[in-house]
């Protein structure tokens, strides 16, 4: 089964239909099949980005409480992690949503992640200097 990771932009794509790429990401999400991934710190921006409505942040909550995104939590390890890698790209700059991602992929050997920001995702590597497979 395959499995990606959700960023930022898509998620709240999906639900706010006044972004541009929203017929792509719904169009992206009904035919995949598999597990999405996230991490709470980019459930906190969508939450955040969603702020004009209260159904709007239900709607990113819900893809959450259906199960249609599994959210991993942060532990102490992890968070040292994510630190180290803010200090690689501190050059980029690599923000702490980014780094929460990265390391999530490296936790579960994840490639594919569902991201608007290639030019940052192009840039961070995996483990062996793998690079992310970016969708859509």
């Amino acid at each position: 089964m395959m499995q990606v990771l959700l960023d930022t932009g898509p998620w709240v794509a999906l639900i706010d239909r006044s972004e541009g790429r929203h017929t792509e990401c719904l169009a992206w999400l009904r035919k995949y099949e598999g597990q999405i991934y996230s991490t709470e710190a980019v459930l906190t921006e969508v939450l955040y980005l969603l702020n004009f409505s209260t159904d709007a942040q239900q709607s990113g909550l819900d893809f959450v409480l259906s199960g249609a995104v599994i959210i991993v939590p942060s532990s102490l390890e992890s968070l040292r992690s994510v630190g180290a890698l803010m200090k690689k790209y501190k050059d980029v700059p690599m923000d702490f949503a980014d780094a929460t991602l990265v390391c999530l992929a490296q936790e579960l050997s994840i490639r594919h992640i569902v991201t608007f920001d290639r030019k940052d995702f192009g840039i961070y590597s995996l483990k062996k200097g793998q690079p992310f497979m970016i969708l859509p």
